[in-house]
């Protein structure tokens, strides 16, 4: 269709008013509500090139939806050009090669629809409505990272378009240093269209187990589960979070294990010796399932906010701080965050500090506090709550998954995500493909210019 201007598009341009307008520009976060000038909803990788040439054009701000999970909104410009890739959502694998041709607004349960009926999967994320794009570009964590690595790690070429509408591939072979920066480094340079996954054989069972603990007889349990995870096989995932619930607050400690469950269970004897828990469950299910079971919590419709940090030691100390979420003690109240812990290492550290711009690969364990709600009158309270929760973790810190950042972290939050030199690194890549700094709604790497 036209935009009364000379450009043309596949897809559907939005504007204010127009049927599909308000949809197109909800997002996950529900505290999120700007109102971008114009929508390209792209059926096509020239569509996205030409509403990169006609947001310069019309010297428009750029935002780029993929699935519109990042909890900071950045998705969605007040008063730019929204780029929106959902139409661009097909997903077509080769089981023989082990390779899966992924558009870049599909979501992971369309990979995991087209790859799970040969047995096949890649690292994608834990829950399934995430966008791929937005997911992969920041580093890409889930259930298979410590037998597969990172989404990033897997992804074998990137068809991108750049702030001057040109597309492009990066691959080792071709364009390697925007290859190295697009493997971690975020949204910063350019648009990607198209990814290229490798795939492994990883069979279609999973088994989850976990064990519910009083929070105030958590701490040896914590010291204990924390003590198997230095020992664990790369199948098994640990976790561990604490919640407010009706009966107090109780600590969750387990695993998510992927492959053959009777190999699972053979690390339930040591988790059953932490101590008596008050409740314990311990399921099998299909891969596919397991990564919709967060569907329902990580949903639409809630405001949200997190703080989140990469912990590489989780002594007592640090311990005795995740349990007391940011409260002076355990039975603070109920909007308190939920705090969480994701294991790291196995294949991720694998793969060498220096080989992409992710970053933190010595990490032990990913730490989370979040916060959901519906009523806006309550947002000061609630991310108040989660930044208190974050800043007791502070000590314990080493750095930050660039997807995790809240939108006020600006430039510090992305200081803490590269380290200085791969930062001094990505700024020059910035400044090579991004020189004017179009594609900034982002957690912003800035070029020299700048």
């Amino acid at each position: 269709m036209t935009t009364g201007t000379s450009a043309r598009f596949d897809g559907r341009l939005l504007t204010p008013g127009d049927p599909g307008y308000d949809a197109a520009r909800t997002v996950w976060n529900a505290m999120i509500d700007r109102r971008p000038r114009m929508i390209v909803r792209a059926a096509s990788v020239t569509d996205v090139s030409t509403a990169v040439r006609l947001a310069r054009e019309l010297d428009l701000e750029i935002g780029v939806r993929c699935g519109g999970h990042n909890v900071a909104g950045l998705a969605v410009p007040a008063d730019g050009l929204m780029i929106d890739l959902t139409p661009l959502n097909r997903v077509r694998v080769d089981p023989i090669r082990r390779r899966a041709l992924v558009q870049g607004g599909a979501l992971l349960g369309a990979l995991d629809r087209a790859s799970q009926p040969h047995g096949l999967a890649t690292t994608a994320g834990n829950v399934s409505h995430t966008g791929v794009g937005g997911l992969t570009l920041g580093g890409g964590m889930g259930w298979l990272a410590r037998q597969h690595g990172l989404a990033c790690d897997n992804v074998i070429s990137y068809t991108m378009v750049t702030a001057d509408g040109v597309v492009v591939t990066a691959s080792r072979n071709e364009n390697a240093d925007l290859y190295w920066g697009l493997r971690g480094g975020g949204g910063n340079f350019g648009i990607v269209t198209n990814f290229e996954f490798q795939l492994h054989h990883t069979g279609t069972q999973t088994l989850v187990a976990e064990f519910d603990f009083r929070a105030e007889d958590a701490v040896p349990v914590l010291e204990g589960w924390r003590d198997l995870n230095a020992v664990a096989p790369r199948p098994a995932t640990f976790t561990a979070d604490v919640r407010s619930t009706a009966i107090g607050p109780l600590a969750t400690v387990g695993f998510v294990w992927v492959g053959d469950p009777v190999l699972g269970r053979r690390l339930l004897p040591a988790m059953r010796a932490l101590g008596r828990p008050v409740a314990e469950r311990v399921t099998t299910q299909s891969y596919r399932a397991l990564q919709q079971r967060d569907d329902t919590t990580g949903g639409h419709a809630y405001r949200r906010y997190s703080s989140a940090h990469y912990l590489r030691r989780f002594p007592i100390t640090a311990i005795e701080a995740f349990l007391l979420r940011g409260a002076s003690d355990l039975h603070a109240g109920t909007s308190l965050p939920g705090v969480g812990l994701q294991a790291h290492g196995g294949a991720i550290a694998d793969v060498a500090d220096a080989d992409a711009a992710f970053s933190h690969r010595a990490t032990t364990f990913e730490f989370s506090a979040g916060s959901r709600w519906t009523e806006p009158s309550e947002d000061d309270i609630r991310m108040a709550a989660a930044r208190t929760a974050g800043a007791a973790l502070d000590p314990y810190a080493d750095g930050v998954y660039v997807n995790s950042l809240a939108a006020d972290e600006g430039q510090r939050g992305v200081r803490r995500a590269y380290p200085a030199a791969k930062l001094a690194r990505l700024t020059a890549l910035k400044t090579i493909w991004d020189p004017h700094n179009v594609f900034h709604l982002n957690h912003n790497i800035r070029p020299h210019s700048q």
